[in-house]
């Protein structure tokens, strides 16, 4: 019997020890699930951080596309304005032609009614002449060419337009060149 409880105290001790490993790995196991804990949470926080600018980034570009698209087609025609302005400005001077005969007064009501004509279709595209003559002098909307003293207009005021100036909605495609009082 000695024998008997000799090996079952034995079995018992290996098993013990056996549980005692088990035991310790599970332990390692936890303190590494512990130990990676804050961690992952970390890393979930820097993820979600990261799809958040990311999704910023991406709306970002989505806006600033839009806005693009949206003032390409606003400005489409500048060019063609830009091109038609000394146009216009060869139709301004030729009626600006002294009449006398009847022949000469017919080509000018004629010119008078295309200029008519393209001011209108200028104007359905956003075209502006810029207010200049007794304006107060804007850099951003007036080109200085002359300046003069006057007792007449105060100073800075705009006392003649040399060349008219035009805007495609908000933005200066020519500015007026201007006379202004000192």
């Amino acid at each position: 019997m000695e024998e008997k409880e000799m090996n079952q105290n034995l079995g018992e001790q290996e098993e013990k020890e056996e549980n005692a490993g088990e035991n310790s790995e599970e332990a390692a196991v936890e303190a590494e699930v512990v130990e990676e804990g804050p961690d992952l949470q970390a890393q979930l926080e820097e993820a979600k951080a990261s799809e958040l600018r990311l999704r910023a980034d991406f709306e970002n570009f989505k806006r600033r596309t839009r806005q693009e698209a949206e003032n390409r087609a606003k400005y489409a025609s500048q060019t063609i304005v830009e091109k038609l302005l000394p146009l216009i400005d060869n139709l301004e001077r030729a009626l600006q032609v002294e009449s006398h005969s009847e022949e000469t007064k017919q080509v000018l009501a004629g010119v008078e009614m295309v200029k008519r004509q393209l001011d209108e279709t200028l104007h359905h595209e956003g075209v502006q002449p810029i207010l200049a003559l007794g304006e107060p002098f804007d850099p951003n909307l007036h080109q200085a060419v002359v300046q003069e003293v006057s007792d007449e207009h105060e100073s800075g005021t705009v006392t003649a337009e040399f060349q008219k100036g035009y805007k495609l909605h908000d933005r200066v495609i020519r500015p007026s060149m201007v006379k202004v009082a000192e």
